[in-house]
C-alpha cells in the first residue's frame, strides 16, 4: 500500500486559521498621493498646493456632506452666528490655514472649521508601538471611518517643509489641516485613536471657547516643536485639549514606546512599553486598557494574537503592516493603514484601504 503523504491543505488551513485571516496586503492597498506644504509659505496659502491636485466640486461635496451628517444643528446655528469671531478663538496658524482652504473652496469659514472639528468626534482606530530584538521601535495604525468611499479619495501624505527640508511628514484628508498620524524624522512617531466619553460637541465647543486645543492640531504642533520623544510625551500628556484621546507614541532608542490615555486637562494613564518584562509592545483601539475590550468590538485581541505570532524577533514594518491587515483589526471602515519608524523615515509608508 502507498505511504500517505503530509496533507498538506489541512496543515494551511490549520495554519490561517491560528494567525487569523490576514488579507492581501500591498499589492492590493494603494499608495495615496505625497504632496508637500512648505510652512515658509503664507499659512493662508500653505495648502494650495494640496487642493489644486484634487477636484474642488469632490473637495466641496464632502465637505458638506460630512458637516450634514455629523454635526448637530445646535453648533451649526451657534458657530455659524459667531465666523466673525472665529479667527480671534483659534490658535495661529490653523485659522489662516482653514480660511486659505475655504477661500479656495468658496465655503464659508465656518463650514471649514466644522469639517476639521468633524473628523475629531468619531474616529475608530488602531494603534501599535512595538520593540524588535534589537531594540528597534516600530509604529503602526489604522485609521478607521465612516464615509469611506469620499475619504479614500481624499487621503494624502503631506511633507510639511521648512526651509525646503522636511521637518515632518504626515497623514491626513483634503481640507483637514490637522494630523492624527505623523512622524518626525530621527526624533518620535505619533499616532491618535478616539477615546468616546460621550457628549462631544457640548463638551468640544466649550472646551474650544475657553482655549483649549483640538486633538489633531496638538499632535501637529507637537511634530513641529517637539525636539525628542521625551518632550512629545510631556507635551502630549499635559497640553488641555477639547476632547480626550489616546496618544501613541515611538522613539528612536530601545522602550521609547508609550500609550498615553488623556482627559480633557491632563493624563489618565501612562502605559510604556517594558520589554525587559516580556512587554514588547502596546495595542491601543479605542478603549481605556486595564479595561475589557467589548465584545462587539474587540480588535485588541486579535492584533495581540497576530503581533505574539509574529514574534519579537521577526517584527519588521512589513510584519507590522501584517498584523494591521487581519480581520477586524482591518474592517470595513479601514481608510489607511499607516506604518512608520522614527529611525528610518523614508521607510515612512501608507496604504489606502478597501476590504471589500
Amino acid at each position: 500500500m502507498r505511504g500517505a503523504g503530509p496533507p498538506w491543505p489541512l496543515l494551511l488551513l490549520l495554519l490561517l486559521l491560528l494567525l487569523g485571516p490576514a488579507l492581501p496586503a500591498r499589492a492590493a492597498a494603494p499608495a495615496p498621493p505625497r504632496l508637500n506644504v512648505s510652512l515658509d509659505a503664507a499659512p493662508g496659502a500653505r495648502w494650495l498646493p494640496v487642493l489644486r491636485a484634487f477636484d474642488p466640486a469632490l473637495l466641496r461635496s464632502a465637505v458638506l456632506q460630512i458637516i450634514r451628517a455629523r454635526v448637530p444643528d445646535w453648533v451649526l446655528a451657534l458657530l455659524g452666528s459667531a465666523s466673525a469671531e472665529l479667527p480671534r478663538l483659534l490658535p495661529g496658524p490653523y485659522a489662516e490655514e482653514i480660511r486659505g482652504v475655504c477661500d479656495f473652496l468658496h465655503l464659508r469659514l465656518a463650514d471649514g472649521l466644522l469639517v476639521n472639528l468633524a473628523y475629531e468626534s468619531s474616529a475608530f482606530c488602531t494603534s501599535i508601538v512595538a520593540q524588535d530584538s534589537a531594540g528597534r521601535i516600530y509604529h503602526g495604525r489604522n485609521l478607521d471611518y465612516s464615509f469611506g468611499d469620499i475619504l479614500r479619495q481624499l487621503t494624502v501624505d503631506v511633507q510639511f517643509l521648512k526651509n525646503g527640508q522636511v521637518a515632518f511628514t504626515g497623514t491626513t484628508f483634503v481640507g483637514y489641516v490637522g494630523l492624527w498620524t505623523g512622524q518626525s524624522p530621527y526624533k518620535f512617531t505619533v499616532s491618535g485613536d478616539e477615546r468616546d466619553k460621550g457628549w462631544w460637541w457640548e463638551n468640544a465647543v466649550a472646551a474650544l471657547l475657553r482655549g483649549h486645543s483640538p486633538i489633531s492640531w496638538l499632535l501637529r504642533t507637537t511634530l513641529s516643536e517637539a525636539e525628542s520623544f521625551e518632550a512629545a510625551v510631556f507635551r502630549l500628556a499635559k497640553t488641555p485639549l477639547i476632547a480626550d484621546v489616546y496618544f501613541i507614541v515611538g522613539g528612536t532608542a530601545p522602550r521609547e514606546g508609550v500609550v498615553i490615555t488623556r482627559n480633557r486637562g491632563g493624563p489618565a494613564d501612562i502605559w510604556p512599553l517594558d520589554p525587559l518584562n516580556g512587554a514588547w509592545f502596546r495595542v491601543e483601539t479605542n478603549y481605556d486598557h486595564w479595561k475589557p475590550a467589548p465584545k462587539r468590538d474587540d480588535r485588541r485581541t486579535p492584533a495581540i494574537k497576530a503581533l505574539n505570532a509574529t514574534g519579537q524577533a521577526h517584527l519588521s514594518l512589513e510584519a507590522l503592516f501584517q498584523v494591521l491587515s487581519v480581520v477586524p483589526v482591518y474592517n470595513n471602515y479601514t481608510i489607511y493603514t499607516t506604518v512608520m519608524s522614527a529611525t528610518s523615515p523614508d521607510k515612512y509608508t501608507t496604504r489606502v484601504r478597501h476590504l471589500s
